[in-house]
């Protein structure tokens, strides 16, 4: 009697033991997740706008001016997505002297929202997908911009390239710049709207 007693309360401990080890374990595993969400969410919260981003890299500072002056930060740092073809300082540079002064002037701001929104389609296309449609598209993919104006992509020497309403050719320089709202691709040349 005293052996089936021992052997009962040996079974009981081993049923309470493995009951509490499943416990443990599924708690470990709620943990685990909750902590899993929270880092994500972290990580999203991290990633700054495409006003965020342009404002955190040098090589977009005349740009950053130029939406600034064209009161479009709210614009760009809305929910988007948007795929921004952002020229750099040097794509600037190229402009004729005098040119980025003259339309960071108040009494050009229509002007010069004109020319940024021109840069900008709705839509988050990565460069991967931009080359899929270029070549599902005989070569040349046109896209609508925010402006409303087109602007046609198409590749050379395995860049992808622009050609702006008036002829004008930009070259993406680097792609795939993620932004929370998303993406940017650095071209060497502002395109221009008709």
């Amino acid at each position: 009697m005293k052996t089936i007693k021992t052997l009962s309360i040996l079974a009981l401990a081993g049923t309470l033991f493995m009951s509490c080890g499943e416990t443990k374990k599924e708690v470990k595993e709620e943990v685990s997740e909750e902590i899993a969400e929270v880092e994500m969410a972290v990580v999203e919260e991290q990633t700054p706008n495409i006003v965020g981003v342009a404002a955190g890299n040098e090589n977009f500072a005349t740009l950053v001016a130029a939406v600034k002056a064209a009161e479009l930060v709210e614009t760009l740092s809305s929910a988007g997505p948007f795929t921004v073809f952002a020229p750099t300082n040097d794509a600037f540079g190229k402009l004729p002297a005098g040119t980025v002064e003259t339309l960071l002037k108040p009494e050009n701001k229509a002007t010069l929202t004109g020319i940024l929104t021109y840069h900008v389609v709705s839509g988050n296309f990565s460069a991967s997908a931009v080359i899929e449609a270029i070549n599902s598209n005989n070569g040349k993919f046109t896209v609508t911009t925010v402006q409303g104006n087109d602007i046609s992509l198409s590749l050379k020497d395995g860049s992808v390239m622009l050609t702006d309403a008036k002829g004008g050719m930009a070259k993406v320089i680097m792609a795939d710049v993620a932004a929370s709202n998303g993406v940017i691709h650095a071209i060497d040349t502002v395109v221009m709207p008709e």
